[in-house]
């Protein structure tokens, strides 16, 4: 983004910026190097393009300065008015506003276009805070991981990516981070980047534990792909118990909806029935599952001495 604002110095569009306070500022083309790019090297910069006549804009722009006078001085905002300053909305290409982009240590970092709902804005800004905090390490780092999973568990795989990326700017060899953002990947059926990924891996991840759960879980989900509804499988079980095939697939397709306890009884009770079949393949799924959720998961703990009791009764 160097060449972007490169020459915006000798550009103005008439007006005066007029500060608001220390936190929240009225920009302009002419100020947009001061206000922005360089103070965006000490604390992340929002700038939010809006217009008089934008209805939606007057939402957002109340709901935006609440959340960076909340943060008291982690972020600052700049609004400009893209009807008296269209230099820098024209060079970011804005094309319908509300239209909002954050800066930090000089570049681009993040953007949205229309007027969010307070918890996504919220979110926005939070990211923000977790990328400064990522550059020092420590505890903020740690808060930063521990938020993104929550967001991918609760479904928003796109939100928890945005936080993983972050993370990995200041430390691209961050085994959670990229594990996670395999995950994340995986969650929105993105398999042949998440394959790309977890394939050429930074030498110094090459046996991290995270990544190679990340992994497991890319494996099983590519296998659930080839795999019918639950309901047909389930009937096929119950007209034939012995048709292990069937019961493969039925855990396959339970692991996929999320149904981890209904995967692994079935694996189980293909073990039970015939523990050799197919070169014990279902001992080896199980294990492929205990792989993805982790060690220390109380089903892996549970389900290994279920499976140990069967194998040496």
């Amino acid at each position: 983004m160097k060449g972007l604002f490169g020459s915006l110095g000798a550009k103005t569009s008439g007006a005066s910026p007029a500060a608001n306070d220390s936190l929240i500022k009225e920009g302009s083309d002419r100020a947009f190097m001061a206000d922005v790019v360089e103070a965006s090297r000490t604390v992340p910069v929002i700038v939010d393009f809006w217009a008089t006549w934008c209805g939606p804009c007057k939402q957002l722009g109340p709901a935006l300065e609440k959340l960076v006078r909340a943060a008291k001085g982690a972020v600052k905002l700049v609004k400009i008015d893209i009807d008296r300053n269209p230099a820098i909305a024209g060079q970011l290409r804005v094309q319908s506003i509300p239209a909002v982009y954050a800066f930090f240590q000089g570049r681009p970092v993040d953007f949205f276009v229309g007027a969010l709902p307070e918890s996504q804005l919220k979110a926005f800004v939070d990211r923000l805070l977790k990328l400064t905090g990522g550059a020092g390490g420590g505890s903020d780092l740690e808060d930063a991981l521990a938020e993104a999973q929550g967001i991918l568990e609760e479904g928003d795989a796109v939100s928890a990516s945005e936080i993983y990326q972050d993370i990995l700017t200041h430390e691209p060899e961050h085994g959670g981070a990229y594990a996670g953002l395999v995950r994340c990947l995986i969650a929105t059926g993105d398999f042949k980047q998440a394959r790309q990924l977890v394939s050429k891996p930074p030498a110094s991840l090459a046996n991290d534990k995270d990544l190679a759960a990340a992994k497991a879980a890319l494996d099983v989900a590519e296998q659930t792909r080839s795999v019918g509804p639950v309901h047909d499988l389930q009937a096929r079980v119950a007209a034939s118990p012995d048709d292990h095939h069937a019961r493969f697939d039925l855990a396959l397709a339970l692991f996929a909806e999320g149904k981890r306890e209904g995967a692994v009884d079935a694996l189980l009770e293909i073990i039970r029935r015939d523990r050799e079949w197919n070169e014990q393949q279902a001992r080896k799924q199980l294990v492929k599952f205990f792989e993805v959720f982790g060690p220390t998961d109380p089903l892996t703990i549970s389900s290994r001495r279920r499976l140990s009791s069967m194998l040496f009764s």
